[in-house]
């Protein structure tokens, strides 16, 4: 790809990055919940120019950002009872609705799927572009494909200046981790990505279960004999040709940082004891470790930080991360952790 000049603009300049999504430019981004990287959705070159500058698989789908509820409308035949609920309560929000698609959305937005990931942003920045751009806005994490998502506009200069056509430099984002990706295009709703709103949230809006993706648990080590400090490797791998991922985050190892990573995992004071250990057993190898210990219950501070602590170990040129497991049975603390799992490629440790 060639180098291209990259603006980089202020809030006040909403209208010059508006224009650039209307003729079919690359627009950084932020949102509450991560930086995104938006073309015009209808815009199948447009669209392209996305998986081109994050070297991103052509079969992973982008979520659609909507600056109006109502605007769901140019991408999806018809709503639901449940589809109006959820708006109703979570937008604007970190919420995605993967519901079925129009045939006016192109293939290249959707990975090739009947259906397209939508949300509607909370944040002014990102409504102000999409409602000025006066276009549906696909938009994934503006990052290179495989890294840390980007929650400050230093992140994604870092990794897209020079690829694509603007970044705007907004605030550092709210939330910190990708929205919940809630598939509700069959009969059963269904979680495909965690996030900080969670299936307890949800199921008291719409008054039904809500159901997990099995995906979401085929590489999570479950097997409650394992030998302390031992290794688990997934079981199953996600990343070939036979699985069609129905939503970001689904299917490629994601999220990784330049390091080696091992997640910590079992009870707090072992956890705690055995990153010690192995932090002193490796630099006296002569590595330099860097160490990601929230605190027990911190899951929301945990969602808003761990992708920029990520960041922030790379800049140290780390050579191993060793992070702390989050109890994965609160619903925030499960999503943080499918990210963390995912860095770390399951490289887990129990103790």
């Amino acid at each position: 790809m060639k180098t291209m000049e990259t603006k980089i603009l202020t809030e006040k300049q909403i209208d010059q990055a508006a224009e650039i999504i209307k003729t079919g430019g690359l627009v950084a981004f932020p949102t509450e919940t991560v930086y995104g990287l938006g073309a015009d959705a209808l815009n199948a070159e447009a669209v392209a120019k996305v998986y081109e500058a994050k070297g991103r698989p052509s079969d992973n789908p982008m979520i659609v950002h909507i600056g109006r509820a109502s605007d769901i409308g140019q991408l999806t035949p018809r709503l639901s009872p449940d589809i109006v609920t959820l708006i109703e309560n979570f937008w604007p929000g970190p919420l995605t609705l993967v519901v079925k698609r129009k045939k006016g959305v192109p293939d290249r937005t959707t990975g090739g799927l009947d259906t397209v990931g939508v949300r509607m942003p909370d944040s002014p920045i990102a409504l102000e572009l999409i409602n000025r751009a006066d276009c549906p806005i696909a938009a994934p994490s503006a990052n290179l494909s495989g890294k840390p998502s980007p929650t400050r506009a230093e992140d994604v200069i870092e990794d897209l200046k020079g690829k694509v056509d603007a970044i705007i430099k907004g605030p550092d984002c709210r939330v910190g981790i990708e929205s919940t990706v809630l598939d509700v295009s069959g009969e059963v709703p269904t979680i495909l990505r965690p996030g900080i709103i969670t299936p307890q949230h949800i199921e008291a809006a719409i008054g039904k279960k809500v159901e997990m993706d099995p995906a979401l648990y085929i590489n999570r080590p479950r097997d409650v004999n394992a030998q302390e400090g031992s290794s688990d490797k997934p079981p199953l791998d996600f990343d070939d040709e036979e699985f069609q991922p129905k939503s970001p985050g689904m299917k490629y190892r994601h999220y990784a940082p330049k390091a080696d990573m091992t997640v910590i995992e079992g009870n707090r004071d072992k956890v705690k004891e055995e990153i010690e250990r192995l932090k002193a057993l490796n630099e006296r190898l002569g590595n330099k470790v860097g160490v990601i210990l929230f605190e027990e219950r911190a899951f929301i501070e945990a969602a808003h930080d761990f992708f920029a602590k990520l960041r922030d170990l790379d800049r140290q040129e780390v050579d191993l991360i060793l992070a702390g497991a989050l109890s994965d049975t609160d619903g925030v603390g499960f999503a943080v952790m499918n990210r963390m799992l995912k860095s770390a490629g399951y490289n887990i440790v129990r103790v």
